[in-house]
């Protein structure tokens, strides 16, 4: 039986940094611990393995029409992957011609990805946001001009339809209906990919798998730019795999159970846990929820029955939680029962989430549970940094991880980070120009983020994120403005009234922010108000104006100087809209999208004339 492990001493490995400093100031980082030479081949080798060592073992569960779990084996999973994988190998697929997914986490998505990396083909897992809440679908376009697929899966194919229909001129590949599909409209039903099996032909094509194969094509969220196709090696999952295990060696003591919605079309949910999962011979509950009002309601149905060892999300996600788990002991109880550890990423956790979760664990367990993130990005596959240590505070994102090289350049007053190893993309596909531009003259990739040391007499305690290189901006006075860290003060100074919040004030006198509100918390702040009572007498209700009021308040007294805290806040009315790109596939808020649009409340929080509904500091109102 899988133990629980909640000594970090016996969960990680001991953190070692080997810093060489140059002269003009750059430093470069490595972990102590050496990454062996040789190590998986390819992805396909991990479901080779726990097919023939735990036939029986439960590796992908889904909710299927009744609301009950429809489960699937290892033994059960190899068998469906030769059978689909024989059926590619009809379609004349290749890097040219690569499979791509249009839909949401399923087994059948897991399924036929990889089927396609067992014959050494890409696949593409696209979001679903790019097909279902466009109305132009310009991005999908430009996904599938780029990529001309072979296999387009889509499931239920009847949603796709609008989007399937404006790329049917782009592609000349087959169209699969997924198993909830109620009309075909010409394409193939996914029951005939099962159909054949020819294990010595498919096999054949898996022994010519070499750690340069592409196994994927994953696009960027477009935070920066335009989405790109990034390359993703065999070498770079599986080497990011073989860090993981040397610096977490408690999987081999504990298989991973996930209860996970984190889309497989980024590299968060798609190769991080996936391939954690996959490597580990663990379990999969596919989580039909997410953190969104309408989504919140199945995750937390899922995580009632399933009890996580591991627990991956983002901080937004834990906004909405963390009340839930108060209000409700069982539930409390159940997601805690196995848990060694959670893990956040996509943006930096604030510290009063960190604390309730802190109180929440220690109270229904005896023990704080550990609290981690790491850091790196989809051309990194995505582990660079980890953290193999219990962190002093929120926003540690670790060290570098075995096989990894961080360069840490002087730019301005912040640390630029570059990335060197294994887990490295090779470049963008058919984008050579970009490419080239995207390393530096020793063959870093430049990531365009930045760096700082918890604390530079021991960096061993590991290294704190500081914001993207091209979000931050001056005031007039000439004073940077540190955008990451800002926003995440100013969430815990604003709790728990600020979801999340977008700093203004470039090339301006003073910073102003635009506050998403969490609304079932501004609710709890209003007894007077009825439950339905509309947004705008919410949003100004005195108690939850004065509660941003006294955060900034707060912020300003800490100290620092203007750019540390912010002169003027606005409530926003509208939440951050994905389908505009205000939010990113992992849920963190894009500041540079929401700037641009929504540039006219940006100059309405700015006017010289200061409107009743912006909140300042010193303001009644």
């Amino acid at each position: 039986m899988d133990k629980v492990i909640r000594d970090a001493e016996r969960m990680f490995a001991k953190s070692v940094v080997d810093i060489e400093t140059r002269e003009d100031g750059t430093r470069v980082l490595r972990s102590g611990i050496p990454l062996p030479d040789s190590y998986s081949r390819c992805v396909g080798d991990w479901l080779e393995h726990w097919a023939q060592a735990r036939p029986d073992s439960l590796y992908l569960a889904e909710r299927d029409e009744n609301d009950e779990w429809r489960k699937i084996t290892y033994g059960e999973a190899r068998r469906k992957v030769v059978g689909i994988a024989t059926w590619l190998l009809g379609q004349h697929l290749s890097a040219e011609r690569p499979v791509v997914i249009l839909s949401d986490n399923s087994i059948e998505h897991a399924l036929l990805s990889l089927a396609a990396m067992h014959i050494g083909v890409p696949v593409s897992s696209i979001s679903p946001g790019n097909s279902l809440m466009s109305k132009d679908h310009a991005k999908l376009k430009g996904n599938i001009e780029l990529l001309r697929p072979g296999v387009i899966y889509a499931d239920p194919v009847e949603r796709f339809a609008p989007a399937l229909a404006a790329i049917r001129g782009l592609h000349d590949g087959v169209v699969v209906a997924g198993r909830s599909s109620k009309v075909l409209d010409g394409a193939v039903p996914f029951s005939v990919l099962e159909q054949a099996s020819d294990e010595s032909a498919v096999m054949a094509a898996f022994e010519k798998i070499t750690s340069d194969t592409i196994g994927k094509f994953l696009f960027t969220s477009g935070s920066v730019g335009s989405p790109k196709a990034v390359i993703n090696t065999q070498r770079m999952m599986c080497s990011n795999q073989m860090a993981k295990e040397l610096v977490w060696p408690f999987l081999a003591e504990n298989r991973p159970v996930l209860v996970e919605w984190l889309p497989w079309s980024h590299t968060f949910g798609g190769n991080h846990n996936f391939n954690l999962v996959l490597r580990w011979g663990g379990t999969i509950y596919i989580d039909d929820g997410k953190p969104t009002p309408a989504g919140l309601d199945k995750t937390i149905r899922n995580l009632r029955e399933v009890a996580p060892t591991l627990y991956f999300n983002v901080p937004r996600a834990y906004d909405m939680l963390v009340p839930l788990l108060r209000q409700d002991r069982q539930l409390c109880e159940t997601f805690f029962s196995r848990l060694n550890l959670i893990f956040y990423a996509g943006a930096a956790l604030p510290h009063h989430l960190w604390e309730g979760l802190e109180v929440l664990s220690e109270k229904v367990t005896g023990t704080k549970v550990t609290m981690v993130s790491s850091w790196g990005s989809t051309e990194t596959a995505p582990t660079c940094t980890d953290s193999h240590f219990e962190a002093e505070r929120p926003g540690v994102i670790g060290v570098p991880v075995p096989g990894v090289a961080l360069k840490l350049v002087p730019s301005a007053d912040k640390l630029e980070v570059r990335v060197k190893g294994p887990n490295v993309f090779p470049g963008y596909w058919k984008q050579p120009d970009i490419t080239a531009r995207s390393f530096d003259e020793e063959g870093y990739y430049m990531i365009g983020d930045a760096v700082e040391f918890l604390d530079e007499r021991y960096p061993e305690k590991g290294l704190l994120f500081d914001g993207r290189v091209g979000e931050d901006f001056k005031l007039l006075t000439g004073t940077w403005v540190h955008v990451g860290a800002l926003r995440v003060a100013g969430i815990d100074a604003m709790k728990p009234v600020a979801q999340d919040i977008v700093v203004t004030g470039h090339d301006r006198d003073e910073i102003g922010f635009l506050v998403f509100p969490n609304i079932p918390e501004c609710r709890t702040l209003c007894p007077d108000l009825p439950p339905d009572a509309p947004m705008i007498d919410l949003l100004m209700n005195p108690a939850v104006r004065q509660r941003v009021r006294q955060g900034m308040a707060m912020m300003k007294q800490t100290g620092g100087g203007s750019s540390t805290y912010p002169s003027r806040a606005l409530l926003m009315a509208e939440p951050p809209s994905v389908e505009a790109g205000e939010i990113t596939d992992k849920g963190y808020i894009n500041q540079r999208v929401t700037l641009s649009r929504r540039a006219d409340l940006v100059e309405y929080l700015h006017a010289d004339v200061v409107d009743k509904t912006v909140i300042t500091v010193h303001s009644a109102n």
